[in-house]
């Protein structure tokens, strides 16, 4: 009997070890995700374990590198997109759900600067990523030629248009917060009225247009 509460002694310690480890790495994802949201993958290391309250080594133990910790911030931000892109390729409706794949690809740049950031840097590369890209350009090059063969997508859009789509909204993203999620709409609102066919009239109105003032549009140039 003694031999046993000696070892069920020795294992607490160790299972709370590893459950507060689990603890500190659960933050430390938190607290990137939403630092890179705010203010980009370039926030300093420090600031994310200052703010997830784990000291500098513990960050580093956890995740030896900048890489790694964006790698996985994007992954998870990746899968969440994938899981938009399957919703809107299951409407039965290709040319809404084109829009509606569109319309939240918008919201997501606009609510998190760093998606834009990872999607295009080196860090967007490895841990099966890659295969993650492929495999929801494919889902969404299946979803464009639907929409077109149903009369509503204009036949010269390119699936490869959807980086422009990413980068011209991007640039929006650098607006003054208070003025980029009204903007954002608006131009994603406009783009997809290009992009229906003149075969098919169009009957999606505008969103109200950002009261952002010249003004406003040179200091916030002048900022970065």
């Amino acid at each position: 009997m003694a031999e046993t509460t000696q070892i069920e002694t020795q294992q607490v310690p160790a299972q709370k070890l590893r459950a507060d480890a689990a603890d500190n790495r659960a933050r430390i994802l938190t607290v990137a995700r939403e630092l890179f949201a705010e203010r980009g993958i370039d926030v300093p290391m420090t600031a994310i374990a200052r703010r997830a309250g784990v000291g500098a080594a513990t960050l580093f133990r956890r995740f030896p590198d900048r890489r790694s910790l964006i790698t996985e911030v994007f992954a998870t931000q990746l899968t969440h997109c994938e899981a938009v892109l399957a919703k809107a390729a299951a409407d039965p409706d290709p040319w809404r759900g084109f829009c509606s794949f569109v319309e939240a690809l918008g919201r997501m740049q606009i609510e998190d600067r760093g998606f834009t950031e990872a999607f295009l840097s080196a860090f967007a590369e490895g841990q099966g990523i890659d295969e993650k890209r492929m495999h929801a350009e494919a889902v969404f090059a299946d979803l464009v030629e639907r929409a077109q063969k149903s009369g509503k997508l204009r036949p010269d859009f390119d699936p490869s248009d959807l980086m422009l789509i990413f980068l011209a909204n991007g640039g929006v993203s650098e607006a003054p917060p208070e003025h980029a999620r009204d903007l954002s709409r608006r131009l994603i609102a406009y783009l997809v009225q290009s992009f229906e066919s003149q075969d098919s009239p169009a009957t999606r109105s505008l969103p109200t247009p950002s009261r952002m003032g010249l003004g406003e549009v040179f200091s916030a140039a002048q900022s970065h």
